[in-house]
């Protein structure tokens, strides 16, 4: 275990974020946005605004002057240097062209107007159009959360933002992690019932939604496979003049794929050319990539060789790939699909016998179809065939076949992951030496590779690589670090990397806080693990999830310091967390640790009402109650297993019937063994008081009832269970 050092968290501001393009354009884009609050009461709030606090016409005239003439820069220098606050259109369009320049610098100068304006409690002085580009360039940067801040404020004033501003953002949202996708539903949700509300169209006409703003909330549905909602959303299309496009299907193909129903993929493809939706290689792609997700390379590999050859029957194929073996399970499918949400999203699927279509025109494969194939070989460990199919692409007589960036990371990955770091190497050499540039996500590869064999040294030398190829590491190259860090055991080097990081700006995720905790619990520092856990509560860009509540609740478990773990547990419950599995079996491994078996009761009776929901009633849709529960058998055994060796039979037998009861079957010699060597002598005093043995006769009840169980000599075979010396000397 490594020696308590001094923690030293250096919390810096947040990274600029990072443009992926770059907008040079001399004027911004032409949104516009309907305000729909009361207009009188809005004229007189912006007037008395104006009045109160308005700088010199000159000077306003001024700022407004540079602005028209898209000096930008000048005009923020001049703001500046203001001490009281331009009026509502310069204000307006200052924020606006800093949100269009697009760029790390100009987000930031926008933002800290918005905080000055929240400050004063004057926010309502910018217009709708400059809000919603504030929120595009946000959502664009990754500040996903401040952009959906900005959404909801907008619709809180009554603003009803365009919809290519609120539809970015609920692209992003359906893409991010943690509760993102539902984050995107609800914001659509929120958005359709501020435009439903009005009746003349003029109004809305720029703010309903477009096939644009539904594919990015049905990619949402997608993510979490929530096919009722994708079917309610899909069926609302037509009511606003939406058609779905190439891209509606190729979301509804990871739907499928989502929710492992494989044999419906082939009827997208169906739907699709039955509508007259034109096709393109991406939507092959989805499909190639949805059979390699099956682990169905054989599919993929014959639909790839068919695109090859320029056939167009690829749904024949796709179709006898899932043949059914005879016509009553054919007839029994067509019936299933017609009772189906999937059989109203594709009405095809009601007669499986017509005879499948044909393509409007044949697909060569591109590089990132074969490159799709190559990672479903790389994910099955078939290194010789990821290696045949880069030479392959190698030959190719069309130059979109050859291999590139993506294609030599993936040969990279399956060597890594086969363990031979030194082939995975020369790969790299070789893209030098034919000018492939390797990007971060080839060297993130390399980094975790060296770090999962414990070779810490070497992967220190990746990262002055990277940078020597210009290249900076990123968030996953340090929790990487951190992570390999924790493989040596070495928490003092996981902090260094993890403050490294921030003195680079590179903004911790919540995979770099959990990882940096599970460094100080491993290592017995739950103290400090627990200061990590507090620095991650005050970081507005992260959110605080069960994994890592769980992961300060094993700290302290490790060292049997079960109070301070029943701490934090409640508040979890006060915050709306409640504990899962995996926090339960920590604290019952914590309670052995410091042979606490009375506290092994109380866990025992909240596992019990936890399981009893699940019991009484799934369909609750009542927020204050937690969560059904269903223990597992480390948490089952660890707590049978602390009753048995404390004499509390009655509860171990409990616990036992709720473990046959999930299918877990006991380890009996385990607990036939505990019993022999730790209470078989009991009851045997014959000088003990007739009180006494009153007050022990439910004990003796309860412990002849767990001999039974354990096929031990007991009162209800009507013979005396005593142990001769022999067998005492085995014990």
């Amino acid at each position: 275990m490594n020696a308590p050092h001094t923690f030293n968290l250096h919390w810096l501001p947040p990274p600029p974020p990072h443009s992926s393009t770059s907008l040079s354009a001399s004027k911004p884009p032409s949104l516009r946005f309907q305000a729909t609050t009361n207009s009188s009461n809005a004229a007189a709030s912006l007037s008395s605004a104006t009045t109160s606090n308005k700088l010199p016409n000159s000077q306003d005239q001024t700022l407004l002057t540079l602005l028209q003439q898209r000096k930008t820069e000048d005009a923020w220098l001049l703001y500046a240097q203001c001490t009281q606050l331009p009026n509502p259109t310069c204000l307006s369009r200052l924020v606006s062209q800093l949100s269009y320049l697009n760029t790390a610098q100009g987000l930031t100068r926008a933002q800290s107007i918005i905080q000055r304006l929240r400050n004063e409690s004057q926010l309502h002085r910018l217009d709708a159009n400059s809000l919603g580009l504030l929120a595009v360039a946000a959502a664009k940067s990754g500040h996903t959360l401040y952009a959906t801040s900005i959404v909801k404020s907008m619709l809180k004033s009554g603003y009803l933002p365009h919809v290519k501003a609120w539809s970015s953002v609920v692209s992003r949202l359906a893409n991010s992690g943690d509760d993102g996708p539902f984050e995107a539903i609800k914001l659509f949700n929120s958005v359709m019932k501020r435009v439903r509300r009005f009746e003349d169209i003029e109004i809305i006409k720029d703010s309903r939604p477009d096939t644009g703003a539904y594919n990015a909330v049905l990619n949402a549905c997608a993510n979490i496979g929530d096919v009722k909602k994708f079917h309610q959303l899909f069926d609302e299309m037509p009511e606003w003049g939406c058609e779905p496009d190439a891209l509606t299907y190729n979301v509804m193909i990871k739907l499928c794929a989502r929710v492992e129903r494989k044999d419906l993929l082939v009827f997208v493809l169906e739907r699709m050319i039955g509508k007259g939706v034109e096709l393109c290689k991406t939507t092959l792609h989805s499909l190639v990539a949805a059979y390699v997700g099956f682990g169905d390379l054989d599919t993929a590999e014959e639909m790839v060789q068919a695109m090859r050859d320029g056939r167009k029957d690829l749904c024949k194929l796709l179709r006898d790939s899932s043949k059914y073996s005879d016509d009553e399970e054919v007839k029994n499918e067509s019936e299933n699909n017609r009772n189906d949400v999937f059989g109203k999203l594709l009405p095809n699927l009601i007669d499986i016998n017509n005879e499948p279509l044909e393509l409007p025109v044949s697909f060569e494969p591109d590089s990132r179809i074969y490159t799709t194939l190559m990672k479903g070989y790389m994910k099955a460990g078939r290194v010789a065939d990821t290696v045949r199919m880069l030479e392959a692409m190698r030959d190719q007589k069309d130059s979109t076949s050859h291999p590139d960036h993506v294609t030599y990371t993936t040969v990279i990955s399956a060597f890594v992951k086969a363990g031979s770091m030194d082939r995975a190497r020369q790969v790299l050499k070789e893209m030098a030496r034919i000018r492939v540039p390797a990007n971060l996500i080839t060297y993130n590869i390399l980094l975790k590779g060296y770090c999962h064999r414990l070779q810490i040294d070497k992967a220190e030398d990746v990262i002055r690589e990277m940078i020597e190829a210009g290249i900076e590491p990123d968030v996953v190259s340090y929790n990487t670090l951190i992570d390999g860090c924790i493989l040596v055991d070495d928490s003092a080097g996981a902090l260094t990397y993890f403050n490294e990081m921030r003195k680079r700006s590179i903004a911790p995720t919540k995979v770099s806080y959990t990882t940096l905790m599970k460094a100080f619990a491993s290592s017995g520092q739950p103290k400090l693990a627990n200061k990590v856990f507090d620095e991650m509560l005050k970081d507005p860009r992260v959110k605080v999830d069960l994994v890592a509540w769980n992961m300060l609740v094993e700290g302290y478990c490790k060292l049997g310091h079960v109070d301070n773990a029943k701490s934090i547990i409640q508040t979890m419950k006060d915050n709306g967390v409640y504990p899962n599995v995996a926090t339960y079996g920590s604290l019952a491994n914590g309670i052995a640790l410091a042979r606490k078996p009375g506290e092994a009761l109380l866990l025992w009776n909240e596992i019990k009402e936890r399981c009893a929901l699940k019991k009484e009633g799934e369909e609750s849709s009542s927020s204050s109650l937690p969560p059904p529960l269903k223990p597992d058998e480390g948490l089952l055994d660890a707590l049978a297993d602390i009753c048995v060796r404390a004499a509390f039979f009655r509860k171990a037998l409990e616990i036992i019937a709720c473990m046959e009861e999930h299918g877990i079957h006991p380890n009996k010699t385990k607990y036939k063994r505990i019993y022999v060597e730790m209470h078989s002598r009991m009851f045997t005093s014959k000088h003990a008081s007739r009180a006494r043995q009153d007050r022990r006769m439910e004990r003796k009840r309860a412990a002849e009832a767990f001999k039974f169980w354990l096929g031990l000599p007991n009162s209800y075979y009507g013979s005396d269970w005593q142990i001769d010396p022999a067998d005492d000397d085995d014990s």
